[in-house]
Formats: structure tokens, C-alpha cells, sequence
């Protein structure tokens, strides 16, 4: 009778432990790719959406940012994927929060879960830079691609090349022991900190950047193509004031008519009968940055959009610092015009100083009359000369006035 009033417990239990581990809410988390809080201004960047659960439910995925439960609000750069979330061209006002809700249908309940925020910080500092040849976002299948950790002067720099690719799988490249091959098809290239893909295919495609214990290169998304025309956009920003070429390429064929667009706006037409056609931009500006695509006479083929990232003077087409020759200029003249309004009263001062005292040696500056003493004139008695002169003068005087004047 006690073995089986046991064994009733024993079952008890074990239904209140099944229970609870059926109630127990899966785990939602995001990751940032690359990782760590803080982007950098003209690269691309990665969020993934993960749900840690026992079963193999299916999730529908939301995104919010800034603000859980609030809609995302349109932007080209943006965009959500299902359980990704990846920003082109990463600007100062894409700092902030990130959120991801999993939403989980039963037939007789509804599971929705929010994740903690991911909280991302625009740095204002250039990042090393992430060298890639050639300087393009989208390539053609079967192309040569080389891609290279920024040059340290050092051939044991301590990179490592990091490739996350379309399916989330992370590939590292290790330079300290020189090798390449956990890339998929890159070989060792003869520069320092650099792999060489000769024949790229889709499995090359994704997230590339550079790390070491210092901290990490910009990130830059390469797309492999496998259709039959491709726009070609700079990897990196190019500086405001500069020359850019936008390469507009066909997989074979010559053709008659090539037509650029910008966002969507047709913004110009080349007759060039070439496989690669070029648009050239002169002093560009920051409203040149966007979205470019190509297409062929009656857009039969047309390219997927490329972004065209513009940043400001103080950073280069390959995300290094430009000289600032002007700034110190500009500073130099400031100082000079400040240590003027200095000098100049100190001189005025010095100088007046200098006259005060010569004048006061040699009595220069008059006295005036409060500082003059009173002192009573003698009396002495009128000398006969002077009797004749005020005689004298009268007389004169007298003579000037009748002939002025004459009596009638």
C-alpha cells in the first residue's frame, strides 16, 4: 500500500516538473554582426533575431527600433528580413535601440515574446579600413576578389578576416598562421593580411570585416551575382568634392542603350555599345547618395539597386583620415588674431607709458590753470615808453576809423 501511494507522489511530481518546463518562455536575443555596440559611418551591419526553444515551432518576426511596439518607420537603408535586420551605409542617425518580438500561433494559444534591446553607437572616429579589389558591392560569379586587412607595415599584425555569410555560418580567416582556406575557396595572396578568392560563387557572398585585440575594420557587404547584369558602387564612402565612377556591367553581350537610375529616377543614358559602361559624377555632393541601378534598352535586364555612400572631407574613399592642412591653417589665424587683440593695447600701453614719462622730464603737457598758484603781480608804476605806444596806438586807430568811415 506505501509502494504505491509512492509511486502516486512520484507521478505527481513528475507532472508538476513537466509542466513547468512546458510553461517556461523560450529565450530571445539579438546579435549584432559585426559584433560589439559600436558602427561606423558608411559601412554595412547585421542584426539577427534568435529564439532559443526546446521545440521547432515556427516564429513570425517583428522589428522595432527606438521604441518597442512601434512600426518601423520607412527607410531605403533598412531592411527587415524575416529574423535579420541590416543597415547600408550606416549613418549618425542610425544609432540607437533595436528590438525583435517573436509572435508563435497555437490552436488554442498565442506565444509573443520581445528580446532585450540592442543598443548601437555611431562612432565618430574612422575605423582601419577593409581594402577590396576590386572596389565593388556586387561582382559577377566566377570574377577574381581579393580582400585585405588594413596594412600595418607588419606581416604579424594579428588580424583575422572574418566572413559571415548569407546563411549565418562565421568563417575565419587566421593570418598568424597563414591561412585562408576556412574561407570558402580564398588561397593566401603575397601581400600581408590578404586572401584572394580566384573564382567567386554564391557561398562567397555576405558580411566581410577584419579583427584583431585592438579592435575591428569597417564591414563591407559583397554580393556575388549570378544574373545577367550588375551595377558596380564603391565599398566605401567616397569624400564630398570628388570624382566617381559608377560602372554599369553586363555578363555578355554588347548593347545599344544603357539607362542609370538614382532611387528609382532615370538620372542618365549612354549610347555606348560596351559590356561595361561607365557614369561619372563630378564633384560629388551628399545628394548624389542612394540607390543606383542600371538597366538595358526597354529595361529587359536590369541590376539590383547598389548604394552609393557620400561621407564628409575628413575621411577618405578608403575610410582613412585626409590631411588637414586647412584646419591648421584656419587654427594658425585664429591664434594670430587673438594674440593681436593682446599685443595691440599692450603696445598702446607700453608707448603712452614712454611719452608719460619723457613729457613729465621735460615738461611737455601744459599745466593747467587749478594747478597754477596764485600769486599777487607787484605794483609798479607805468614806464614812459609805454605811455607813447598806447598813445600812439590811438592815434592810429582813430585815423583807420575816419578813413573807413568817412563823415559825409
Amino acid at each position: 500500500m506505501s509502494l504505491i501511494l509512492i509511486c502516486r507522489l512520484l507521478g505527481v511530481t513528475a507532472l508538476v516538473v513537466q509542466v513547468a518546463i512546458s510553461k517556461e518562455a523560450p529565450e530571445v536575443t539579438v546579435s549584432v554582426w559585426p559584433p560589439g555596440s559600436n558602427i561606423y559611418p558608411g559601412e554595412c551591419m547585421l542584426l539577427r533575431c534568435s529564439v532559443v526553444s526546446g521545440s521547432r515551432s515556427v516564429w513570425t518576426y517583428q522589428w522595432f527600433r527606438n521604441k518597442p511596439h512601434m512600426a518601423l518607420t520607412p527607410n531605403p537603408r533598412h531592411l527587415a528580413s524575416h529574423d535579420s535586420y541590416s543597415i547600408t551605409g550606416v549613418t549618425r542617425e542610425d544609432g540607437g535601440s533595436y528590438w525583435c518580438q517573436v509572435e508563435r500561433r497555437g490552436s488554442n494559444s498565442t506565444t509573443v515574446l520581445l528580446s532585450d534591446p540592442a543598443r548601437l553607437t555611431v562612432s565618430e572616429l574612422a575605423p582601419p579600413s577593409l581594402t577590396v579589389t576590386p572596389s565593388s558591392r556586387q561582382i559577377f560569379r566566377g570574377e577574381r576578389l581579393t580582400v585585405q586587412c588594413p596594412v600595418s607595415g607588419t606581416n604579424s599584425s594579428g588580424w583575422a578576416l572574418r566572413q559571415l555569410s548569407q546563411d549565418f555560418g562565421l568563417r575565419t580567416a587566421d593570418f598568424q598562421t597563414g591561412q585562408c582556406t576556412p574561407l570558402e575557396g580564398a588561397v593566401s595572396a603575397d601581400v600581408p593580411d590578404a586572401c584572394i578568392f580566384p573564382t567567386v560563387y554564391s557561398g562567397n557572398s555576405g558580411l566581410y570585416w577584419c579583427e584583431r585585440a585592438g579592435g575591428r575594420s569597417n564591414a563591407v557587404n559583397i554580393t556575388v551575382s549570378y544574373g545577367t547584369i550588375i551595377m558596380k558602387t564603391p565599398v566605401h564612402s567616397v569624400p564630398e568634392g570628388e570624382q566617381v565612377v559608377l560602372y554599369c556591367q553586363y555578363w555578355k553581350g554588347n548593347h545599344s542603350k544603357t539607362t542609370f537610375f538614382k532611387d528609382g529616377v532615370e538620372v542618365h543614358t549612354s549610347l555606348s555599345p560596351d559590356r561595361v559602361v561607365e557614369m561619372t559624377i563630378d564633384n560629388v555632393t551628399k545628394e548624389d547618395e542612394g540607390f543606383y541601378k542600371c538597366a538595358s534598352h526597354g529595361r529587359k535586364m536590369e541590376s539590383p539597386a547598389s548604394w552609393l555612400s557620400v561621407g564628409s572631407n575628413s575621411t577618405s574613399a578608403n575610410g582613412t583620415p585626409i590631411s588637414n592642412h586647412g584646419s591648421r591653417k584656419w587654427i594658425i589665424l585664429s591664434c594670430c588674431l587673438v594674440g593681436l587683440l593682446f599685443l595691440i593695447p599692450l603696445i598702446v600701453w607700453v608707448v603712452h607709458h614712454y611719452r608719460y614719462q619723457i613729457c613729465r622730464t621735460r615738461n611737455c603737457w601744459p599745466i593747467s590753470k587749478e594747478e597754477l598758484p596764485t600769486v599777487e603781480l607787484p605794483k609798479t608804476k607805468q614806464d614812459v615808453t609805454e605811455v607813447q605806444w598806447d598813445l600812439s596806438w590811438m592815434e592810429m586807430s582813430n585815423l583807420l576809423d575816419k578813413q573807413l568811415y568817412p563823415i559825409s
